[in-house]
């Protein structure tokens, strides 16, 4: 064999003999790189295994809340039926026929249909449904349709609140923008403690519609804030003020007619926003026969907000004659000002019947509170009869 080609073999094979070296260092290699991550997976899980032993496990509780089912539905003509939509437009004089599916349905619809004698409304439980009709409708029948279905046993039935229905129907009048009413003039509260409404519905929704004082006379603007128009429910006044009160009334036009609502009056009213906090307190829990000594009821409330003082003691019914003396300042406290009212019952020269629970009731236009607290009449002692 030739030299040259002796010395080539012996090169392969020494690289031949390189090359498995080499592989099987890298395996070891990463043998060891898997040892250690298999360590370190175990040092992690069994760490966090300590740690999930010392809490407490959470056990999950699914709560299935039942699904709204809307079970009202228009009859449109014979034979077909569709859902109707938040608010239907009717022309006046057309028939009005809602169904709600339910074996026991309860209604609610516009109050003065009830007071209806000539047949245009009735309602008529079937088999499946409840059908509710008002027909030769007018301007008037404007308003709120709902129903829902009753839960009912041998005994009573409840209202599910999970099958129900309801669309505001608008039936619109050619003659007459406002929904009708029996008042010229009605009175209204203006409250402090909530938004006032003037119910200036309208028998069509696309009625131009804006709120005037009468005297003087003026448009009040309509800012969409302090005041609101609602084609369901008419302006509400989100936050009464003094400059509100008076007569106020609605203009609604459409299609070159102009009309007026029903005058309204707004009587401004502060209304506290709760009970008045109040305490009572007696010059001396015990106090000796013949001695003069008085009850102290404090109330303390909102600025400009009038308190009354209803008292209760052990002589009354006796018609045991006692004295009441009362006063109101304002008072600065947490930062704002209060109303302090304050009513004394004085009892002279106590007596065995004065012995007993005094109870004093303040009460405002929201409502009332009692407080009471006890005085003992001592016997007269030998000191004092002399």
């Amino acid at each position: 064999m030739k030299p040259g080609l002796i010395f080539l073999l012996i090169c392969l094979i020494a690289l031949l003999l390189e090359f498995v070296e080499c592989r099987k260092d890298q395996k070891a290699t990463k043998n060891i790189a898997k040892s250690k991550k298999q360590n370190v997976e175990k040092k992690v899980k069994a760490a966090a295994t300590a740690k999930s032993k010392g809490k407490r496990k959470m056990k999950k509780v699914s709560v299935r809340v039942p699904a709204k089912i809307f079970i009202m539905t228009q009859l449109l003509e014979k034979g077909k039926l569709q859902k109707p939509s938040d608010t239907v437009v009717i022309p006046s004089g057309e028939r009005l026929v809602l169904r709600c599916k339910g074996k026991h349905i309860s209604w609610a619809y516009p109050s003065y249909l009830d007071e209806e004698n000539d047949g245009r409304f009735s309602i008529a439980q079937r088999k499946r449904y409840s059908q509710l009709v008002v027909a030769n409708s007018t301007g008037a029948d404007t308003g709120e349709y709902s129903c829902w279905a009753l839960d009912c046993d041998t005994e009573t039935c409840r209202k599910d609140d999970s099958k129900t229905g309801s669309t505001y129907v608008f039936f619109t009048d050619p003659r007459e923008l406002f929904v009708p009413t029996n008042d010229y003039y009605e009175a209204i509260q203006l409250r402090t403690d909530r938004p006032t409404t003037l119910p200036c519905q309208v028998t069509n929704p696309l009625a131009q519609v804006s709120l005037h004082r009468e005297f003087p006379p003026e448009v009040i603007p309509v800012d969409g804030k302090l005041i609101t128009f609602h084609v369901k429910k008419g302006f509400v006044i989100h936050k009464a003020l003094p400059l509100f009160a008076g007569t106020v009334y609605c203009v609604a036009s459409y299609r070159g007619l102009m009309q007026s609502s029903t005058k309204y009056l707004l009587i401004y009213t502060n209304y506290p926003s709760a009970p008045p906090s109040a305490k009572i307190t007696a010059s001396s829990s015990s106090v000796p026969a013949g001695v003069n000594f008085n009850v102290t009821c404090t109330a303390l409330g909102e600025i400009d907000i009038e308190v009354e003082f209803t008292w209760e003691f052990p002589g009354q019914q006796l018609g045991r004659p006692t004295y009441t003396r009362e006063s109101q300042e304002p008072v600065y406290m947490d930062g704002q000002m209060r109303h302090l009212s304050q009513s004394v019952l004085l009892v002279d020269e106590a007596r065995p019947i004065d012995d007993g629970l005094y109870k004093c009731v303040t009460q405002n236009l929201q409502g009332k509170t009692t407080v009471s607290t006890h005085v003992n009449v001592l016997p007269r002692t030998s000191s004092s009869q002399t």
